[in-house]
């Protein structure tokens, strides 16, 4: 998925194109070792979407970004950037944006204090902005920590709540997202029901593009995903398609048995086809759908047509590929 091909917006694609410089620039000190291990992830490129959200929040695509419009979300990219080191070496990942994971190549210490590092340099950006937005991202900091929490707590557990598992995505995903936007529309000084709006948009966002990674972590074939599918159940993490044929009539009880420990490779996709047998795809496709009415309501506050239709087709592109209910 290009983004821009959706959000049609070509003043916030030169502005991430802006943007890339300052975000290597943002972490560069002069250490060769150190520069090498930091900027690993941002020179194996990525969507950036976290930035475009900022800046497409600030800007609406009627002006060029400001320093402090980029610096948001470089900010915002940086803490996000240290959440992927981190969950490498938790997950013991070997490849990161079809590069070797960080932790791969320079081990797991590196990681983990090149990732504070990554952490400590959007703090300072973010204090460099101000006070309201520095305890923005602390408080998002403290979702995203929340999240992860929760996810291990909750790890090949058959127990798992969907309570569980929406704190864990509100934490993991949603709430970099919402404070994206949100940052955007500060740096830009829009009035607070813009704020508030672009804020809601956001977290709407960063559901719909977990849901949506888990419906193809059942569904999707391994080409498509570049990965086993069903790889979160081997790992287990039990998504809400697993939890609700957990509760199935006719696979609960099968799956039950199944889960609960590592899988092998046939297990896993004994347990996938289990799923995909069960209503639980088609409950979190209706669950996607209920949260993009609802990013498309919030949109509504915007005043600009460009964005708001942007943002909408942005929001609408995630669906795309997805089954329908």
């Amino acid at each position: 998925m290009n983004p821009h091909d959706h959000l049609r917006l070509p003043l916030v694609e030169s502005d991430l194109a802006r943007l890339e410089t300052l975000l290597a620039d943002s972490v560069i000190i002069g250490d060769e070792y150190l520069d090498q291990v930091t900027t690993h992830l941002i020179y194996a490129g990525g969507k950036r979407l976290r930035p475009l959200l900022a800046v497409s929040s600030a800007t609406g695509g009627a002006r060029a970004a400001t320093d402090d419009d980029l610096l948001g979300g470089v900010a915002l990219e940086l803490m996000h950037l240290a959440s992927l080191y981190h969950d490498d070496v938790m997950d013991e990942a070997e490849i990161r944006r079809n590069v070797d994971s960080v932790n791969a190549r320079y081990g797991n210490l590196v990681a983990i204090v090149a990732g504070d590092y990554l952490m400590a340099r959007s703090a300072a950006i973010a204090a460099d902005l101000g006070t309201e937005i520095a305890g923005l991202l602390a408080r998002t900091l403290a979702w995203l920590t929340r999240g992860q929490v929760s996810e291990v707590r909750t790890s090949f557990s058959v127990a798992r709540t969907e309570a569980d598992y929406y704190e864990a995505i509100e934490g993991k995903t949603a709430s970099l997202m919402a404070s994206s936007c949100r940052v955007g529309a500060l740096t830009a000084q829009r009035p607070a029901s813009e704020v508030e709006a672009l804020t809601e948009f956001g977290r709407r966002f960063g559901m719909i593009y977990q849901l949506r990674d888990d419906v193809l972590d059942i569904v999707a074939t391994d080409g498509q995903l570049g990965k086993p599918a069903g790889q979160d159940l081997a790992e287990g993490i039990y998504t809400l398609p697993v939890l609700v044929a957990l509760t199935d009539p006719d696979v609960g009880n099968d799956l039950h048995d199944v889960l609960g420990s590592p899988l092998d490779a046939d297990d896993r996709e004994r347990a996938r086809k289990m799923v995909v047998a069960s209503d639980g795809v088609a409950t979190t496709l209706r669950a996607t759908r209920e949260h993009l009415d609802a990013a498309h309501t919030a949109l509504a506050e915007i005043p600009e047509p460009g964005l708001r239709e942007g943002l909408s087709a942005l929001v609408s592109s995630l669906v795309e590929d997805l089954p329908v209910a």
